[in-house]
């Protein structure tokens, strides 16, 4: 018997699938070791040695494995090729005893070819990798445990500060700040509307310059004269350029790339896309099939495409859209300077499983997201779409030549666009006007708006994910990690689809820049992922690199620490009014979210929830109001609290079910709200009476 030891439950299932009776395939469910909870864990005057200790969750599993291993003759260790999948197989390896070294199996894709291949070539376990893991853990760990009670003494108990997550949080309140200081700047857009005559349509031509020369209008005098100017003039076509232009594919999703369309093409959030991604690499349920793998690695940084993928993207190219969509040489695209290039991009395993052959077997969201992968992948191996394009420039000729542009395009051959539109709408023509030099138009009416200048925009978390990206700031693992932590800590905010920080996150920020200005730098995050990726390709030693990090910083820490300032959020005042001592009350922040606080505290304690009551407690008939828990999921309790201890992570019907007496959540589907018990053996639902279900 061979034993194979994965890291996710649904990935041993799936690989089960394709092995036969002389294997049997174990998931370490994640790490099994880890540095401890509660202690620091590191020896800094020893080469910053980590002190790992096993996860108290994971006694249980490792007795399992560990017998497992007893009665197998061969071990393989199959977590993800990543830096992560590295240590977790370096850290089974030691808690485990197994002492043969080519023992790591590594694969881009879950799929019976790749599996078998792994297995036909073991390996040694990559120490490069294991260390340059290993530099990230102390280095996030140092530095989390030395900043984090720095931010909490000078601004509030319970806060938290990192590597990445602050020189992120940095990026957001810079973007804020930028907006708040800008300016706007008054500018007019002349358009008039020409005809060639009564029988054809308009053109819709934009003012440009007076005699050749560039002009920007700035201010409605400007406006004025121009506009007079041109209506004396005789219209006349002075150039015509005709051309054609190629609109290259995009190249298949890294990540990064992944995560941005997502979100803003599906409107999933971040975290969203992640989890799905996971399901599709590791394997979802097929009726009929069982665990299936649908696409390959979902943590890369590459563009790089395997031969054996572009062969059969073109044939299959080939067969259903036509020859001319192949291009005559397979595209390649180049992976950025700071990318790690160890994997493919992300790519469907096979494109005979079309999105269309799975419509009524995966959930809505899995299908849009291997939807979005699939066609995104294919359109990078197929030809350049084609315009015709068109510029004119059309002059008012009076005592000067007040000129005038009109640009078109006209899509000659679909080529990529018919299996995969960009994210930008392609603005184009049915046809091109057919003008020619020399031709007199008729003007049918001109006017000038009022314009001005916009700030930049608030960061979606696409466009957040895309700047982390260019700024060299984490790696595709982290950018959505990254993300929900912010949130979490309530040191951002979400403003409809925009991040914004919060009060209490540029407090945070401002802190850090004012006494750690060189790690709240773009730079240094950048550079240390350098460092990392030398550590793996084995140019550095790992502990080097801390060390000559640690020392001035430590040093900085403990100034800090003794001689910093501290600073106090603003409480917020709200509208309500305390029903104990009839003062304003103000909005607090604490671990478990905002709350109402009397300012008179301690002479009055009176605190009551913020925000409206969403449905009424079916235990004792108060309020049921919104929180959030430590770790930043959404539940539902009563705010009798501590005398009514009721909690649900739904909104509660306002009272029990009458078939089973237990708790019935509040179902809203296409218009109609249902009360429907949770208790899964009991099939109870009933219109809601409150509700008007018409």
């Amino acid at each position: 018997m061979k034993l194979i030891i994965v890291e996710s439950p649904h990935k041993a299932k799936t690989i089960s699938k394709y092995l036969g009776s002389g294997y049997r395939v174990v998931a370490s469910k994640g790490h099994v070791s880890d540095l401890p909870q509660k202690t620091m864990g590191i020896d800094v005057k020893n080469n910053f040695k980590p002190e790992y200790v096993i996860s108290p969750d994971k006694q249980s599993t490792i007795d399992m494995i560990k017998k497992d291993i007893a009665h197998c003759d061969t071990v393989y260790l199959a977590a993800d090729p990543d830096r992560e999948g590295e240590a977790i197989s370096w850290h089974l390896a030691n808690v485990c005893d197994i002492k043969e070294k080519n023992v790591r199996i590594v694969f881009n894709e879950i799929s019976k070819k790749a599996v078998q291949k792994a297995l036909e070539n073991p390996r040694e376990i990559n120490m490069g990798l294991v260390d340059a893991q290993q530099a990230r853990r102390v280095l996030d760990r140092l530095m989390g445990y030395e900043l984090s009670p720095i931010i909490s003494q000078q601004i509030k108990g319970g806060l938290s500060a990192g590597r990445v997550q602050s020189v992120a949080l940095k990026m957001v309140v810079d973007r804020e700040r930028e907006i708040r200081a800008f300016v706007p700047q008054e500018y007019w857009t002349i358009i008039a509307n020409l005809i060639k005559d009564k029988k054809s349509a308009s053109l819709k031509c934009e003012f440009a310059d007076i005699d050749g020369k560039k002009l920007k209008v700035e201010n409605k005098e400007t406006a004025d004269e121009v506009i007079a100017g041109s209506k004396a003039g005789k219209w006349v076509v002075d150039a015509v350029k005709r051309a054609q232009s190629f609109s290259k594919p995009a190249p298949p999703f890294t990540t990064s790339t992944m995560q941005q369309d997502a979100i803003s093409k599906l409107g999933m959030s971040a975290s969203m896309v992640t989890q799905i991604a996971q399901r599709l690499y590791e394997g979802v349920e097929i009726q009929g099939e069982g665990q299936v793998a649908l696409v390959t690695y979902i943590r890369s940084d590459s563009v790089r495409v395997s031969e054996d993928a572009q062969r059969e993207a073109l044939a299959f190219i080939g067969a259903h859209y036509g020859k001319d969509y192949c291009p005559k040489k397979p595209n390649v695209y180049a992976t950025g300077s700071g990318a790690q290039d160890a994997h493919e991009a992300i790519r469907p395993i096979t494109l005979e499983r079309t999105p269309d052959s799975l419509k009524d077997k995966l959930a809505r969201n899995d299908l849009r997201l291997y939807k979005l992968i699939y066609d995104r992948f294919v359109a990078s191996q197929m030809s350049n779409a084609v315009y015709d394009t068109l510029t004119v420039r059309i002059a008012s000729q009076s005592d000067r030549s007040y000129g005038y542009t009109l640009k078109g395009k006209v899509c000659t051959f679909k080529g990529y666009t018919q299996a995969y539109q960009s994210a930008e709408k392609e603005d184009s023509a049915k046809e091109l006007p057919d003008l020619k030099e020399g031709e007199e138009l008729t003007l049918k009416d001109i006017k000038g708006e009022q314009k001005f200048t916009k700030p930049p925009q608030r960061y979606t978390d696409g466009s957040f994910i895309k700047a982390m990206e260019e700024n060299g700031i984490g790696r595709p693992s982290t950018f959505e990690k990254t993300i929900t932590v912010l949130y979490k800590r309530t040191y951002t905010e979400k403003d409809g689809k925009f991040m914004k920080p919060t009060e209490l996150g540029e407090l945070v920020c401002d802190q850090l820049v004012k006494h750690f200005p060189e790690i709240m730098d773009t730079k240094f995050t950048a550079n240390m992922e350098t460092n990392l990726d030398k550590i793996e390709e084995g140019n550095i030693k790992w502990y080097d690199v801390i060390a000559d990090f640690y020392g001035d910083f430590h040093n900085k820490v403990l100034e800090v620490k003794y001689h910093g300032d501290k600073v106090k959020p603003k409480d917020e005042v709200s509208d309500v009014i305390c029903d104990k001592c009839g003062a304003r009350m103000v909005i607090k922040d604490s671990r478990y979210g905002k709350f109402l606080a009397c300012p008179n505290f301690p002479k009055c304690r009176n605190t009551k929830p913020l925000g409206e009551a969403v449905a009424k407690c079916p235990m004792c008939k108060g309020d049921i109001v919104k929180k959030v828990s430590k770790k930043g999921a959404t539940f539902f309790s009563c705010t009798n609290y501590p005398e009514c201890k009721f909690i649900s992570w739904d909104i509660p019907a306002p009272y029990f079910c009458p078939e089973c007496n237990n708790t019935m959540k509040v179902v809203k589907s296409r218009g109609v709200v249902k009360y429907v018990c949770t208790n899964r053996d009991c099939k109870h639902s009933e219109n809601a009476p409150e509700h008007d279900n018409k």
